[in-house]
């Protein structure tokens, strides 16, 4: 993130084009708040996610077959949604089109490599290309849609709901909310949000906002590989490690038309979370589950 926002700045310095529709003081405070957004949940990630694990020298670790691949969905999803945000951010103070979705899009993956670059260090974890390279799909699911269509019509998003796992590994799954969002797999849910009007004729009645969402999550997971027997003794109960996968609507809210720049600012903040619906899940174990209201 930081070799992005130093590049954009450069790029104005040095470019030769017409840059006088750019509000260079908001575009200075916005890479100043980025900078320092930055350097405040990387220290504060450095606590809640390290601090109670050893270091090493710097390593790769392969972990493209734990958790399901639920952290691979997550990680995209983190870096497309990164991604959109900068370059909302960018736009603000006038930045050319290409430049904000290149410089913006590609801040979630630079933002990620430096998490990366903190697991590579960590004897529990280390360095993970298949990460990077879920990373670098988040960022180009943004980068490719924006240059193609200058707008998202597929939108990656999370949705999260409490699971009865976190209980029996709180070291592991998180020992209170803010951890269990970030640690707890079984409780996230990967999604695929297709606005259909988008996809339609300009004069269709199908509703701008309504989304159809195609979703992935897994159940029943105590460890990344495969769920220990016990942990310090103490005997864990048997769970199924299982594959979900979810089919329902959401909202694209920034497709909502308002005129309030309040409103819009908010419901881009949250645009990347998955608005509850009733949906109908897929799994293995238990064929289809119709939920009332999925989180």
């Amino acid at each position: 993130m930081f070799q992005a926002l130093f590049l954009i700045r450069n790029s104005f310095a040095q470019s030769s084009v017409d840059t006088s529709l750019v509000n260079r003081k908001m575009l200075g405070g916005i890479i100043a708040v980025e900078s320092i957004t930055a350097v405040t949940s990387l220290a504060g990630l450095s606590v809640l996610w390290y601090a109670d694990y050893p270091h090493s020298s710097f390593h790769l670790f392969n972990d493209n077959k734990e958790w399901l691949q639920m952290d691979k969905v997550s990680h995209a999803t983190a870096a497309y949604s990164i991604g959109k945000a900068g370059y909302n951010l960018l736009s603000w103070p006038g930045v050319e089109k290409k430049k904000a979705v290149w410089y913006g899009g590609t801040a979630g993956f630079i933002y990620l490599a430096a998490i990366e670059f903190m697991d590579g260090f960590s004897a529990e974890w280390g360095a993970s290309l298949g990460d990077l390279t879920v990373n670098a799909i988040g960022s180009a699911a943004f980068i490719s849609q924006q240059l193609a269509w200058e707008e998202q019509r597929v939108l990656l998003k999370w949705s999260y709901h409490n699971s009865k796992y976190a209980q029996y590994r709180p070291n592991t799954l998180g020992r209170n909310l803010p951890e269990r969002m970030l640690k707890d797999y079984n409780g996230q849910t990967g999604w695929l949000s297709v606005n259909v009007h988008s996809f339609l004729a300009d004069d269709s009645r199908f509703p701008k906002w309504l989304n159809v969402a195609l979703g992935y999550g897994a159940d029943g997971m105590l460890g990344g590989y495969s769920n220990p027997a016990e942990i310090n003794g103490n005997i864990l109960p048997s769970f199924e490690r299982t594959r979900q996968y979810y089919l329902s609507f959401d909202l694209d809210l920034t497709r909502i038309e308002t005129k309030s720049k309040a409103l819009k600012n908010f419901f881009n903040l949250i645009g990347f979370i998955k608005v509850p619906f009733p949906a109908l899940e897929y799994n293995q174990n238990n064929g289809w589950v119709l939920h009332s209201l999925y989180f």
